[in-house]
């Protein structure tokens, strides 16, 4: 890969049989990105069972079922390559995974292929990743119309589901102004890279022309230093070692920096990347560094360093914005479970249900409800049990989401609105 592109996070969502991972192999085959050998291999199979001509139908099959057993090639994972950018696809295959993969950390998807198939049009699931794409704050949608071949490549069948999923858009207050709608067969391969015969009445991007179009996400150097704490070493002749990410902002030699909870502070001394000595670290940059007086005991993962004349906030309680993905019975006020936040972990008491929401509209349903359950997305206020360090999503997006665990799952996942301080 050719990382002196940008990288964008790419999320592909919707319902699970409306051809997600057919359209990340098609996009992957077509970008050269699943290795030669893998190919050949197939098609040498394929050519055995009388299947004459490259089948990617066929690929694609085989591709799945080994995706079942856990070999060779994972496509819940890729990267490919256009003109434009380089993509890591945050792949979707169930609705679980999806949510984990949205909310921690380095694979929060800066834009989204929202896949509709063609025969079925906008399903539960459509609605529901929808929502959960909005309230994770996803900024541009790319709408795939896909098994247009099932449909005899019916422009009016394009253009009802089209009708269908800008009516869903509006409803969660998604812009449809810059959304393109492109009719699609990710398994004939039609409008994925190149304009099909299939479809003489549809003249605008492809699939592929619509990613390259995608805006530049801007890294949040102007934002206010933000650098969750992953780790904290001893190492000889320097001392204390905090690790971590920088999320926001600049990291520079010389800046006074708090670590919020822990409320200790000092002067960076010297900051470390790949094994290098750096005078700065930017969003995206894996550092250690060493703090004037911050010692070994005064720290701890689950930190965040910002600058200690703006120090990162400390929640005394914080109103979100939830989705319950999954829970064996109810949710009441009262209910104790971990909250997933950067690199901490605390147990979080949710002390009010203040709204029920409608995952479908976007919508109030009801004021102060008595509990929520699976399927409802709801606004919360949560008091944690420990000092955690968190940012309302408006301001630091990359400090205002976390999932909730509970059970050993994900049961929830949520970005922030507000925080009352310490």
């Amino acid at each position: 890969m050719s990382s002196d592109k940008p990288h964008q996070n790419l999320a592909i969502i919707g319902h699970v049989d409306h051809g997600k991972s057919t359209l990340v192999g098609r996009l992957l085959y077509e970008t050269g990105s699943i290795p030669e050998h893998v190919i050949e291999q197939h098609k040498e199979e394929a050519e055995e069972k009388g299947k004459g001509g490259f089948e990617f139908a066929y690929v694609m099959d085989n591709l799945a079922e080994e995706r079942e057993r856990g070999v060779t090639i994972d496509i819940a994972h890729q990267e490919f390559d256009t003109d434009e950018y380089y993509f890591t696809i945050v792949d979707t295959p169930g609705h679980r995974d999806f949510v984990k993969n949205m909310i921690t950390g380095a694979s929060q998807a800066d834009n989204a292929v929202l896949v509709v198939g063609a025969d079925d049009g906008v399903a539960p699931q459509t609605q529901e990743h929808v929502f959960l794409a909005r309230t994770l704050g996803i900024n541009e949608l790319i709408v795939a119309v896909n098994k247009m071949d099932l449909v005899d490549y019916k422009e009016d069948r394009y253009r009802e589901v089209v009708t269908e999923v800008k009516d869903l858009l509006d409803q969660v207050r998604f812009d449809t102004e810059n959304a393109s709608f492109i009719p699609i067969s990710a398994l004939e391969g039609d409008n994925v890279v190149e304009l099909s015969d299939n479809m003489s009445w549809y003249d605008d991007d492809v699939v592929l022309e619509a990613l390259n179009d995608l805006p530049t996400p801007e890294p949040p150097t102007d934002a206010p230093l933000r650098l969750p704490i992953q780790d904290v070493y001893t190492i000889s002749g320097i001392g204390t070692v905090p690790v971590g990410r920088v999320e926001t902002g600049m990291l520079n030699t010389g800046d006074n920096v708090s670590f919020q909870p822990s409320d200790v502070s000092g002067e960076v001394k010297t900051i470390e990347m790949h094994h290098e000595e750096v005078p700065e670290a930017g969003p995206g940059d894996n550092v250690g560094f060493n703090v004037r007086g911050v010692g070994k005991d005064d720290i701890r993962r689950g930190d965040v360093a910002g600058p200690a004349d703006d120090p990162p906030s400390v929640a005394d309680t914080f109103q979100a914005q939830i989705v319950v993905m999954q829970h064996p019975s109810v949710i009441t006020a009262g209910y104790t479970p971990v909250f997933h936040a950067h690199t901490a972990q605390v147990a979080c008491t949710i002390e009010s249900i203040d709204q029920k929401i409608d995952p479908s509209s976007g919508e109030v349903e009801e004021e102060n409800p008595d509990f929520i359950q699976s399927g409802d997305a709801a606004v919360v206020t949560v008091r944690p049990q420990k000092p955690l360090s968190i940012e309302p999503s408006s301001e630091i997006p990359e400090l205002g989401s976390f999932a909730i665990r509970d059970m050993g799952q994900t049961i929830a996942a949520g970005r922030v609105l507000e925080v009352n301080e310490k």
